[in-house]
């Protein structure tokens, strides 16, 4: 008998200790003391279980998170913890009225219910109940309503509406999602006044945005500021305050300490996919014929770090340019690699004379050959090269091609970022006296410390030399740090005062809101 005793005895405080099955439970005993109404001291919790989860099934098809919020309840034994908790404090009111005020973040109210979830709360206030069963399906919807209005505010408050990852093809950045445990945590919250205040965007951009948006009387502008206030809505990666962003429709780099500004400059992007670029891929995944594969150049957005400077560059041909343009230029110009200074490989071994490859016995879309544009002054990425690891062999480069940031849209390279002052950009990231000088050596150009022209003097000298064949290489350079490197989308933020507007380049802009706009 002892022993049954002790077996029986953790249940017994269990089901005492959760109170949902109290005569009467937490909820009868917090409404039957507010209103003065002794029938909410007969809740039948197992009658109230039953039309909640009826309930639950009924409305989970408009639910963005509708197993996470099933789940949260099937572990609190389908008790109304939200009514329970925040009903008599007001708490409730409150998520009304922040639901009523998302218009401020261009959500439309009536995308979080808030016309039903503030009947039932009339509903409830009223207290003309005759019998406690009549309150069973208020109090059921009351809550499951309540629950996916406050996730979903909080979700899009702190997270955004849409995942970037999902509807963008070369959008690489590591945002952060929502998950169930987050979710939990938010529906579990002990003070929901707390968390509606504490989730409201705190970064200035956001709400410099956000009070343009407010101001702002043509639909189209409204429609600029509410998307790019979506994408300060996303959670990006930590960058630290010292950091370099690449504004893809800014055109321009900059690296930024804290609030204050290190450097700017203009750089080229990836040139924009073609018109139809859906359509033509889908026909060249029919045809497999490389003269129906649509162009798409465009720069991925991503995050990383910089940690190295390659100096006289060596440029490793990608094989979609080899096939749509190297190919051809072989075939109409014999002398076209040699004068480019650009070595073949087959099977990774140099070919000694490209020149008398017979370029039309091979197909360009079954090329054997590796390309590699050798160091110096023709090579298309200049005399530096930034390198960051990223899975799209995109880096930040120097280049020959400077007029091209005298031109006002400046998406024209093959995906990597042309940056307009290498050489200031490379100081910066070395820190470092003594190894900017030796990285101008390696450039053929002056040290600015004169007790260092001694290098200066003998590769001048090696150069000069007949006798031996001077052969240019390319030389490595590390920052003593890695600096974080954001590559980001923004056609509207805050700058000295007022917004900034760019052209959707890519035409993200238009993507994005065929997400949203669904919540306007």
């Amino acid at each position: 008998m002892k022993k049954f005793r002790f077996l029986i005895l953790p249940a017994i405080l269990f089901v005492s200790a959760c109170g949902w099955f109290k005569s009467p439970p937490e909820i009868g005993k917090v409404l039957s003391e507010h209103f003065k109404n002794k029938i909410y001291k007969d809740f039948d919790t197992t009658v109230y279980d039953s039309i909640f989860v009826r309930t639950l099934d009924s409305l989970d098809k408009d639910f963005i998170n509708p197993k996470t919020i099933k789940s949260f309840y099937a572990n609190h034994y389908s008790e109304p913890q939200l009514v329970t908790k925040f009903y008599i404090n007001g708490s409730l009111d409150s998520l009304v009225s922040y639901l009523e005020n998302s218009t401020d973040h261009g959500f439309n109210p009536r995308i979080f219910k808030t016309d039903e979830i503030k009947a039932l709360l009339a509903t409830l206030t009223a207290n003309r109940f005759k019998k406690v069963e009549q309150t069973y399906p208020v109090i059921a919807k009351l809550e499951a309503l309540s629950a996916n209005a406050y996730l979903n505010y909080t979700n899009f408050l702190r997270f955004g509406v849409v995942n970037p990852r999902n509807i963008f093809s070369r959008y690489y950045i590591k945002v952060k999602r929502p998950d169930s445990t987050g979710m939990f945590g938010i529906l579990g919250s002990e003070s929901l006044a707390d968390t509606l205040r504490k989730i409201q965007p705190k970064s200035e951009q956001y709400q410099a945005l956000q009070k343009a948006f407010l101001n702002a009387s043509s639909e189209s502008e409204r429609r600029i500021l509410l998307l790019n206030m979506e994408r300060f809505r996303w959670r990006m990666p930590e960058t630290g305050d010292n950091y370099v962003m690449v504004n893809i429709p800014d055109f321009r780099l900059t690296w930024l300490d804290k609030q204050d500004t290190v450097i700017t400059m203009k750089v080229c992007v990836g040139g924009k996919r073609e018109n139809g670029y859906e359509e033509k891929l889908k026909a060249f995944a029919k045809s497999g014929n490389l003269d129906d594969k649509p162009k798409n150049h465009e720069t991925p957005l991503l995050f990383s770090k910089i940690n190295a400077i390659q100096a006289n560059p060596i440029w490793n041909i990608p094989v979609s340019i080899a096939q749509s343009e190297i190919y051809w230029m072989a075939r109409k110009d014999p002398y076209y690699l040699s004068n480019s200074n650009i070595k073949v490989y087959y099977k990774d071994k140099l070919i000694g004379e490209p020149d008398t490859i017979n370029w039309s016995r091979y197909s360009r879309d079954k090329l054997p050959f590796k390309f590699k544009q050798g160091s110096g002054g023709g090579n298309a990425l200049g005399k530096f090269k930034f390198i960051f690891d990223n899975s799209s062999s995109i880096y930040l480069h120097d280049t020959n091609n400077k007029n091209g940031f005298n031109l006002t849209n400046r998406a024209i390279s093959h995906g990597c970022v042309r940056i307009e002052k290498p050489l200031e950009f490379a100081e910066k990231l070395l820190n470092d006296d003594y190894a900017y000088d030796k990285l101008r050596v390696e450039v053929d150009m002056l040290p600015v410390d004169t007790t260092h022209m001694n290098w200066y003097r003998k590769r001048m000298a090696k150069k000069a030399d007949t006798l031996k064949t001077f052969q240019l290489k390319p030389a490595w350079f590390g920052p003593k740090k890695a600096v974080p490197l954001l590559i980001t989308y923004y056609t509207a933020w805050a700058q000295n005062d007022k917004i900034e507007y760019r052209p959707d380049v890519y035409s993200m802009d238009d993507k994005l809101w065929a997400m949203i706009k669904k919540y306007r």
